[in-house]
């Protein structure tokens, strides 16, 4: 999901996140409606004397609760990309910044490629050093990132010619 937010007339905020069918209290809901279907088709089986049916449904719970965990995990990435005149952020992490770049625009430029699948590789690129952003999106988000960060680029440069003590 790409979504942008102008802070001011000069500066953006380009906000990424991986597009997610389950969010907030629907996954605890989904989780809760599978485990007390298999918990209480265990305790049956086990009340009518099958009792080796109780610790493998524990199991299987246990590596649904793991997959949903690792799912949900990676489905709270985020990237910010904070754009003006004069710098170029980029904020990775999942509830705080756990990388932060930051260049001067006018050293940076914005990289669209194809990697060996020929799949879209959006990236920062400045003193020879490469910041892919956006890598979890789909091909469309994709494309919807590189207009938006075009227009910005397009309404930053006007900006700066059309204000030139800037």
């Amino acid at each position: 999901m790409v979504s942008v937010q102008k802070l001011n007339d000069q500066k953006f905020l380009i906000s990424l996140k991986p597009n997610s069918s389950l969010i907030g209290v629907n996954r605890i809901i989904f989780i809760s409606s599978i485990s007390i279907v298999c918990g209480g088709i265990a305790l049956i089986f086990f009340f009518f004397g099958a009792t080796l049916i109780l610790p493998f449904a524990g199991l299987e719970l246990g590596i649904l609760f793991t997959a949903f965990y690792l799912s949900f995990k990676w489905s709270d990435k985020k990237e910010k990309i904070f754009i003006s005149q004069d710098l170029v952020t980029i904020e990775k992490g999942s509830n705080y910044a756990e990388y932060k770049w930051e260049e001067f625009r006018s050293f940076t430029s914005f990289q669209v490629s194809k990697d060996r699948r020929e799949l879209l590789k959006l990236s920062f690129r400045s003193k020879g050093e490469d910041v892919e952003v956006g890598s979890f999106l789909n091909e469309d988000d994709k494309n919807v990132l590189i207009e938006e960060l075009t227009q910005i680029i397009d309404t930053l440069n006007l900006d700066s010619f059309s204000n030139p003590e800037l």
